[in-house]
């Protein structure tokens, strides 16, 4: 669809509109910075409560696979469960035990890119889902010989993020399932033998601490590896359809390292992973120069946000050394994303070493897109490397 492939024109639009919008389901839409910044940062602003499903013809949704291992995750809970289980996991993901990674990125790079040779290759195939899925597979414990089998899988349950339907949960829930049974095993793996990684951390938290369910292991393990290398690939495609539109862009930043921290935030803004977040207002809250009250729900859509003029200068145009640069993709709050200092990592170091190997880079035949207004990527991209 036309909307999702470039939707920010229409964001544009809904900002000429009003600052904010009712749209045809009932939720309020945000497009300003401002606001969207509000709606992840407020803590008046929480995520749906899994029992109000029930009000849109899902009261079994603890039947449905797909529904339970999101709802029962870190991605939708509200304190003080999120709270509680956010810092169980969190000190694996700390500035410090990211930075220590680095040296196996770099590895993992190159060893990507010395196969990624030829006048046609898919990026997402040859690199842009190898290196993240590789990096928290490592990181979670994953075994290297089962973690492709999970791209598929991730994106069939990952649809519920979009719209929830019976034919939408036809797929999502087997999908669901399979993540779960293969993690389980794993699990149960590691309580036997335990290992250097994440899910032996989850197994000895439980051991100590009765609080942390088996259905908590599982839904924010399954949740923990899906987002670790489902956005990241979005990141890189993103970032390679953005650069090779800027040709200039790409050119520098293969020449000038000091720009690997700055492109990273200015792709991140440019053509956001995820592009909305939603929530429900808990206490009145003023959006748009309007007071929003409690029950609304309230949509943000960052891809907007990240494009409004108010706050970046010709925000429609790449600059890789844009200063004062903030986006929006990784949420923000309580909720910000737990893997955003790998991502950045990951992408720091793959692009400025992508556009060293292949300065010739060129995109060849029809990308396929993701079909997803909430996250946006690609499931095939053709790349030709040049000389």
């Amino acid at each position: 669809m036309p909307g999702r492939a470039d939707p920010y024109p229409r964001y544009a639009r809904l900002r000429e509109i009003s600052p904010v919008v009712r749209a045809e389901d009932g939720a309020l839409v945000v497009t300003g910075y401002g606001d969207c910044a509000t709606v992840v940062r407020d803590p008046r602003m929480q995520h749906l409560p899994a029992d109000m499903l029930a009000f849109i013809g899902f009261p079994d949704w603890r039947e449905h696979p797909a529904l339970r291992q999101l709802f029962t995750s870190m991605l939708t809970l509200n304190p003080p469960d999120h709270t509680r289980l956010r810092r169980l996991v969190s000190s694996a993901f700390t500035p410090r035990r990211v930075e220590a990674l680095r040296p196996a990125i770099e590895r993992m790079v190159e060893d990507l890119l010395d196969g990624m040779g030829g006048d046609d290759v898919d990026f997402v195939e040859a690199f842009a889902f190898p290196l993240p899925v590789n990096v928290i597979g490592e990181l979670l414990g994953v075994p290297a010989d089962q973690r492709g089998g999970f791209q598929s899988l991730v994106r069939d349950w990952t649809q519920v993020l979009e719209v929830i339907t019976p034919d939408v949960l036809a797929r999502a829930d087997p999908a669901a399932a399979a993540i779960r049974d293969h993690l389980a095993e794993l699990v149960e793996q590691r309580r036997h033998h335990p290992g250097d990684d994440l899910l032996t951390a989850l197994v000895q938290a439980q051991a100590a601490d009765d609080r942390l369910t088996d259905e908590e292991i599982l839904s924010n393990a399954a949740l923990l590896f899906a987002a670790g290398f489902e956005t990241t690939t979005n990141l890189l495609t993103n970032g390679v359809v953005a650069l090779l539109g800027h040709p200039s862009q790409y050119e520098a930043l293969g020449q000038r390292p000091e720009l690997a921290r700055p492109a990273v935030e200015e792709l991140l803004r440019f053509d956001s992973p995820v592009q909305l977040s939603s929530r429900v207002v808990t206490a009145p809250v003023e959006l748009g120069g309007v007071t929003v009250g409690e029950g609304e729900r309230v949509v943000a859509y960052l891809g907007a946000g990240n494009h409004d003029p108010a706050r970046f200068a010709e925000p429609d145009l790449l600059r890789l050394d844009r200063t004062d640069n903030a986006p929006l993709s990784f949420g923000g709050g309580i909720h910000y994303c737990l893997g955003a200092p790998l991502a950045r990592l990951e992408a720091q170091i793959a692009l400025p070493a992508l556009a060293r190997r292949f300065p010739s880079l060129t995109l060849t035949g029809t990308a396929q897109r993701r079909d997803s207004l909430s996250l946006k990527g690609y499931t095939s991209l053709r790349v030709g490397t040049g000389p």
